[in-house]
């Protein structure tokens, strides 16, 4: 009777937590098991939570700043050393902890001679910060240095090029897992499986709590193929699947939504089309991470955003368009 019990459990998974450290305020590790799996499940259950961790947990960042008598980006502030694009980059740097929802503000205040850190930013209560140590800007000057901040949580953040209230967009991307492995270990004479998660956060969350959001979030999406009754969806099949012409990830149907097309090219990033280091450090330093980016530029954009890529290395960018979006777009005359 016993064994028959012991014979039953063995066969429902169960996690555990075998590893865990911290290897700084914004470095923390753990490794987890479930067992024991059916062949097979491991490698599905490991795909998922992977680009789940990845992609499905949210974060909280500062996605706004805005300077006094600064009228764009590359100014120098009298009595600062950094540039107020330096500042910028060193405010995406900072890790914050939240649960809010929503924008919230926030502000710098500090007076120098000063070494400006996280430490000096007032924050809404339902907001810290996990390591007040990072830099911000060095006062060399007794000047008053004030910074209006604005914090959002999401996933991903989109930031606008809209400067009319003299803010700039910090390029956010809200990322609180910095990385995910997993391995997979055969035992039972190769009919059962280990599957062995490791998870890097940043300090905002613990690996646990991410690994808790990450499957909440994985299941939540397969909710509603669990309604006994198929929902409406006003879409017509039939035309749909005249143009559909076997989809792989980022290669869509020819004649899908002009909306459809604008997210299709959110999820297609410059890193991976393979451009010259000059190009892909000129896109970046103007806020261009994606194919939709790119698209969305004007010769008008080019100018004011300083970029001034060689015409070869238009033509490389151009030809990955064209290669990962398989599909008539209409031509816009201020566009490149």
């Amino acid at each position: 009777m016993n064994q028959e019990k012991f014979e039953v459990s063995t066969r429902i998974p169960r996690w555990k937590c075998i590893e865990s450290r911290t290897d700084s305020k914004r470095l923390h590790y753990s490794r987890f098991i479930l067992s024991p799996l059916m062949k097979g499940q491991a490698d599905t259950i490991g795909i998922a939570m992977r680009r789940a961790l990845l992609g499905e947990v949210e974060g909280t960042c500062i996605t706004r700043a805005k300077f006094e008598n600064a009228p764009h980006e590359y100014s120098m502030i009298s009595g600062v050393e950094e540039s107020v694009y330096e500042i910028l980059m060193n405010l995406k740097k900072i890790v914050l902890r939240s649960n809010l929802y929503g924008t919230r503000n926030a502000s710098i205040c500090a007076k120098g001679p000063e070494i400006v850190t996280a430490r000096h930013i007032i924050l809404p209560p339902s907001v810290e910060i996990v390591d007040t140590s990072q830099h911000i800007a060095s006062l060399t000057k007794p000047i008053d240095l004030r910074i209006e901040l604005q914090i959002e949580r999401g996933r991903r953040m989109k930031t606008t090029e809209n400067y009319q209230d003299g803010s700039f967009p910090i390029d956010a991307v809200s990322m609180p897992v910095r990385n995910a492995n997993y391995s997979i270990h055969s035992f039972g004479n190769e009919k059962q499986e280990i599957l062995f998660l490791e998870i890097w956060t940043d300090g905002s969350l613990t690996p646990k709590e991410a690994l808790y959001e990450a499957s909440r979030n994985l299941i939540n999406l397969f909710i509603p193929f669990l309604d006994a009754e198929e929902q409406d969806l006003n879409f017509d099949l039939e035309d749909n699947q005249k143009g559909f012409q076997g989809r792989f990830h980022t290669y869509p149907p020819f004649n899908i939504t002009k909306m459809e097309r604008k997210e299709v090219l959110e999820d297609i990033f410059i890193d991976q089309l393979g451009l010259s280091r000059r190009t892909y450090n000129c896109l970046k330093r103007s806020n261009i991470h994606t194919l939709s980016d790119f698209l969305n530029l004007t010769q008008e954009d080019l100018a004011r955003m300083r970029i001034d890529p060689p015409v070869e290395d238009l033509n490389q960018i151009l030809d990955s368009l064209e290669k990962h979006s398989p599909f008539d777009e209409p031509k816009n005359e201020n566009q490149f």
